[in-house]
């Protein structure tokens, strides 16, 4: 599976515990079947690691071989995986994780579940030490596999139709859809960032390391203006110009502005996450699409903010939403704390956040994105506390006084200049 992506390959030594013996809780047979799948597979471990040249850089390889008992992970493997992950501390490298295996040993009892803890803490400590991990999943994804290479690491791709999920085929329930256990059911719900081709992955694992190991010095500057308009002589003028159909989207910004992007996952369809190169360094960036976001859109921000402050990354925010979703749904779904947690995760990033605001700014659905001190404005944009129609509502206005009441919101892109809430109007 090594070839599969890496050139140059180190392998990293790895004894074979306890060979002549059937392992720690003495299961009948259990050498036997360990000297067989060594004859099948060449390999002494249901996985291998070492140092590997991707795509022109360096990482600490995971590769697990199914045909090895099904990938499954006892001691001996965690012992390699432990080893893999203190050697990418040791040598600042990241690690690619090529991830088949069905979960824990059954032939190693509680020793073999203990090992996930054991992994844990490594990936816990790779972490702290900001490096990034990337996984693939290759192959029946499940169990213990799933829940610490797979689910916890930074970046998540999968080969089509993989079997993928905490529980594997034999323990599910009865007539269950098999479709939640794929894959694409992980895509769907947010747990796998993207679908990759077997032909496409050594490229987009290359991508994502030169990606991740390669930050732009930040502050970065804000996008130029995609078109030229004038600025608003009034409030309402503003909010119009905002509103309008012909505007320039944030998906147009993020073309203008990167060279390559890859996504992260978010069931939000009015957010994007995700990070690109601009001039060869990495950006992070989160881009609403003039909708309303919901707690699942604020969640895949945060999960971005968090990451790219984590490995050093600068990000970019694009702010376009009337605000955040209020309807019963968001509600159940903890909109207030999914917004709090976007707000503090801005608040405490310690790499710098560029703001561009290029359409509506609307309440706390564009607050929780916007970087304090950072913060540019396009000519077509407006930032309200509210939109001026529920200002109305809230005011016990009636219908007919919406403009004045967006003259008095001072939402204007000059008035938020003058005020100091943003920096300057960009220009192209």
């Amino acid at each position: 599976m090594i070839a599969w992506v890496a050139g140059k390959f180190t392998e990293l030594p790895g004894r074979d515990a306890g060979a002549a013996t059937d392992g720690p809780i003495g299961w009948a047979g259990y050498a036997d079947s360990r000297a067989r799948a060594r004859k099948r597979t060449g390999e002494s471990e249901s996985v291998v690691c070492g140092v590997a040249d991707i795509g022109g850089t360096e990482a600490v390889v995971i590769a697990f071989e199914f045909g090895f008992l099904g990938g499954s992970i006892g001691q001996g493997t965690g012992e390699r995986i432990e080893n893999a992950f203190i050697t990418a501390r040791d040598l600042s490298l990241p690690v690619v994780s090529l991830i088949a295996s069905g979960g824990s040993r059954m032939q190693e009892g509680m020793h073999a579940l203990t090992q996930l803890q054991r992994i844990a803490r490594q990936m816990v400590r790779l972490r702290a030490a900001g490096l990034p991990h990337v996984a693939v999943l290759a192959g029946p994804v499940t169990g213990g596999g799933w829940a610490t290479l797979g689910a916890g690491a930074d970046v998540r791709v999968s080969l089509p139709g993989v079997q993928v999920g905490f529980a594997g085929s034999r323990v599910r329930p009865d007539g269950v859809d098999p479709y939640p256990y794929t894959a694409e059911g992980q895509l769907d719900v947010g747990q796998v960032d993207r679908i990759v081709p077997s032909a496409e992955v050594p490229e987009v694992v290359a991508r994502w390391l030169a990606l991740l190991t390669a930050p732009a010095p930040g502050p970065v500057p804000p996008p130029r203006a995609l078109r030229t308009v004038p600025l608003p002589d009034t409030g309402w003028q503003a909010v119009e110009q905002a509103r309008a159909a012909d505007r320039p989207r944030a998906e147009a910004y993020l073309e203008s502005y990167f060279t390559v992007r890859e996504p992260l996952a978010s069931t939000d369809p009015g957010i994007l996450c995700g990070f690109g190169l601009r001039e060869g360094r990495s950006v992070g960036y989160v881009a609403q699409l003039g909708t309303a976001t919901s707690p699942a859109g604020f969640r895949a921000a945060t999960r971005l903010i968090r990451l790219a402050d984590r490995l050093a990354i600068p990000v970019l925010t694009l702010v376009d939403t009337p605000g955040a979703a209020n309807d019963e749904e968001a509600e159940r779904d903890g909109v207030g704390a999914a917004i709090a947690e976007t707000i503090t995760a801005v608040a405490a990033c310690r790499t710098p956040v560029t703001t561009l605001l290029v359409g509506e700014g609307g309440s706390g659905g564009a607050v929780a994105l916007t970087s304090v001190g950072h913060t540019w404005v396009t000519a077509d944009s407006y930032y309200s506390v509210i939109v001026p129609e529920k200002a109305v509502s809230i005011l016990k206005r009636g219908p007919g006084e919406v403009r004045e009441t967006a003259e008095q919101l001072r939402l204007r892109p000059q008035d938020l200049v003058e005020l100091g809430i943003a920096r300057g109007v960009v220009s192209r």
